[in-house]
């Protein structure tokens, strides 16, 4: 799988965790490979490989300096292309450093977040057009935390649509009663993954999430002129992965108020441990679970924060799930179907098939909300309202608090 990954550009960092031009050289960690960022003197973002080609010195003790990374052992210089730029303590006509290129990858910025690609050069694609990545930054929040599981069973739990009355009872409003339908759609960028409530009067209320390869999910906007939200789960290595934030609307800057609840502790934006990407809350103290709170009936879980609530169960599973283990029924057909699209995708990236959502052009798409006559399939929906860049976004994000037959006021997701 984690050459398929490869054929796509991948979150590696925060623009803002490379702040400026010679800033100190940060380690990364991406597919398992031990990797170094940093942002030369022209601003220009580098991924090199950890250990430097002469002895093997880590390059995260660099200098960066002067247009390039500088070993600390012995002196060699890289630039953001590999090339070794300097190599003192050679005889002044030796052409022994154009021999040397350390390994590295291309990167770039854009949307706030510093972009690799780590496959083959000859099919590198454009870069990607996800919405959020292209609208001014003030219209834009973002985060990223690491999670200590394996990244497709964090992505599963995006995708399951019966947790939420259950797991996030409290901080979301859900009727756990009644039967939830699911849908799942193959399209150009993944999947469109419908889940559908029945109501009175012949019509069926849609959120339509989107699954964009290879582990993006494109969240329902809650409500009339909402924010979008966005989760990247980017594997660190096959037992924890990275979750990337995001939280934008296509066509007006953020409030203060909306900014203000991305960074309160109930929402999917966690605490985390100051100059780390770990949370706050972690498996080392139990998510600080409040018994006391899980009793009083105000939290189904006695874990603060939607974010926490996902990554302490998900962890619970273990570092990678058993899946043979499970029993799975109805209301788990979109994870049947998801692991079947990402076996079907990986199989016949085997076989020569170019992997879905490649092409930048795929993804131009928005999440939804919207109501539709009993019956009519997903698959009948309009590209037009899932489409970004549309200027009828009021339209389709609508509200998306409905009132339910027993007079209640519940949120759907």
């Amino acid at each position: 799988m984690g050459d398929l990954m490869r054929r796509y550009w991948i979150p590696v960092l925060l623009s803002e965790q490379l702040a400026e031009p010679d800033c100190p050289p940060l380690r990364v960690t991406i597919f398992g490979e031990h990797l170094v960022a940093f942002r030369d003197t022209e601003g220009r973002p580098g991924l090199i490989a950890q250990h430097c080609p002469h002895r093997g010195a880590s390059l995260f003790f660099g200098r960066n300096e002067e247009s390039g990374l500088r070993c600390v052992y012995h002196g060699w210089k890289f630039d953001v292309s590999g090339r070794c730029i300097d190599m003192p303590n050679e005889p002044t006509e030796s052409n022994f450093k154009e021999k040397i290129r350390a390994v590295t990858y291309p990167c770039r910025d854009r949307g706030g977040v510093i972009w690799a690609y780590l496959g083959p050069a000859e099919l590198q694609p454009g870069l990607p057009e996800l919405e959020w990545a292209v609208v001014p930054a003030t219209q834009r929040f973002m985060t990223r935390r690491l999670q200590e599981c394996n990244w497709l069973q964090a992505l599963e739990g995006g995708f399951d649509p019966s947790h939420l009355a259950f797991l996030h009872r409290g901080l979301v409003a859900v009727n756990p009663d009644g039967y939830q339908k699911n849908e799942v759609v193959r399209t150009g960028w993944g999947l469109s993954v419908g889940n559908q409530r029945d109501f009175a009067g012949g019509q069926t209320s849609w959120r339509v999430n989107q699954l964009m390869m290879p582990f993006y999910k494109m969240i329902t906007p809650r409500g009339q002129d909402a924010t979008i939200g966005f989760h990247g789960w980017v594997p660190v290595d096959d037992e924890s992965c990275m979750v990337y934030s995001i939280d934008w609307h296509p066509e007006r800057a953020l409030t203060q108020s909306e900014i203000d609840h991305n960074l309160s502790w109930e929402d999917i934006h966690a605490e985390r441990i100051p100059g780390s990407d770990r949370t706050a809350l972690n498996r080392d103290n139990d998510y600080r679970i409040d018994r006391a709170l899980q009793r009083s009936g105000s939290s189904f879980t006695g874990i603060k924060g939607l974010a926490m609530q996902d990554s302490g169960i998900q962890e619970s599973q273990g570092r990678i799930h058993d899946r043979s283990r499970e029993h799975l029924g109805s209301s788990d057909a979109s994870i049947v179907q998801i692991r079947s699209f990402l076996v079907d995708a990986l199989r016949g990236f085997q076989r020569g098939v170019e992997p879905p959502g490649v092409d930048p052009s795929t993804h131009r798409v928005r999440a939804a909300a919207l109501t539709l006559p009993n019956g009519t399939p997903l698959d009948a929906v309009p590209r037009a309202l899932v489409q970004a860049g549309s200027s009828a976004y009021s339209s389709i994000a609508e509200a998306s608090v409905r009132r339910m037959s027993d007079g209640s006021a519940v949120e759907e997701f």
